[in-house]
């Protein structure tokens, strides 16, 4: 057999970091997230939109398309990042080349979120560049240090969840009491964070619920009448429904006292809750704050939704003979 002639055809040689690639891209974008609405990171977003705006804008040969921009959520989850997902749209229809981002964390802080969707990118073509960590993802050794850096971002998620949940739980065995006042109807913010300042103007429709109540009206009912009034609920939303109604009827909250640790987050990751049946210790803290419902009359209505969910009786009507004790709906008066 004659010896065969082998001729060698040299590959084109590969960019093995950004800062190398030969071809340049000609649509970028950039992403940037913050986890707060604090001021500071506030400042922080916005020098992140403008530093890369700059970047983008002034480098030679790339076409800037947006700056993606998810304000004072979570990285944990992709769930609720509007930007992000939009971001990912958008290039999953071919509109982006490239995107950059400041770091691994602030892309996501979930090492399976950040590896899934990288992969979905870079077979469409859409590479993204880590500055902080100098990692290009179209690099043959990009997803591997993505998914070790990732995993370091998911670990300080979960040791800073861990930190601030020992925290909370502190707080709660010493009684200090704190709640969500943009979703809670009656209650501000006092001096502090653990003072509860009855809010006058909103006390007026708590005490109408309870008032309704021992009139006889059940949950349901109630919440079809403050619906048709236009009374804002506790969050703020026009449609009230029986299930908000019924819970302002047992929180004991409304007679100066509180219950902690309801609930507990079970996933860091999901952020998912649980309601507390035992799995944890709870805090009962008596005379916390000024009642909006006097406590004998609370007690009171317990008895009585106990007594009538009890028995089913959802359509229950009939004026009690304690209704009276309490003020029209609409008065200032406490109960």
């Amino acid at each position: 057999m004659p010896d065969r002639i082998v001729t060698r055809i040299t590959a084109l040689p590969k960019p093995a970091t950004f800062k190398e690639a030969a071809k340049p891209v000609q649509r970028v974008a950039a992403y940037a997230r913050v986890s707060t609405d604090h001021e500071e990171q506030e400042t922080s977003l916005t020098a992140q939109t403008d530093y890369y705006r700059k970047k983008i804008l002034e480098h030679p040969g790339w076409e800037f398309v947006e700056i993606y921009v998810d304000d004072g959520i979570s990285g944990l989850s992709t769930n609720r990042r509007e930007g992000f997902n939009r971001m990912v749209e958008d290039c999953l229809a071919g509109h982006i080349d490239l995107v950059l981002t400041k770091s691994i964390s602030r892309f996501a802080r979930n090492t399976v979120d950040t590896v899934t969707t990288i992969r979905k990118l870079k077979e469409k073509g859409v590479g993204v560049y880590f500055e902080k960590e100098n990692i290009f993802t179209t690099d043959s050794k990009g997803e591997f240090l993505l998914t070790i850096m990732s995993s370091l971002a998911q670990e300080e998620s979960r040791s800073i969840s861990e930190n601030v949940t020992w925290g909370q739980r502190k707080r709660m065995a010493d009684g200090k009491v704190s709640l969500a006042y943009s979703r809670f109807l009656g209650y501000d913010k006092g001096a502090d964070k653990y003072t509860m300042v009855v809010n006058e103007e909103q006390a007026v429709t708590v005490r109408r619920i309870f008032h309704m109540f021992l009139q006889g009206y059940t949950p349901h009912t109630t919440a079809s009448l403050l619906t048709a009034d236009g009374v804002p609920t506790p969050c703020g939303c026009d449609t009230w429904s029986g299930a908000t109604v019924r819970r302002m009827l047992s929180n004991e909250k409304y007679k100066g006292d509180a219950l902690l640790q309801k609930e507990f987050t079970v996933d860091f990751l999901k952020k998912k809750m649980k309601k507390n049946k035992g799995e944890l210790p709870q805090y009962y803290v008596e005379e916390d704050h000024e009642p909006i419902i006097s406590p004998w009359l609370f007690d009171y209505v317990q008895k009585k939704l106990d007594a009538r969910f009890e028995i089913g009786n959802t359509r229950y009507s009939g004026v009690t003979l304690i209704s009276s004790k309490l003020e029209e709906p609409g008065s200032t008066q406490s109960a």
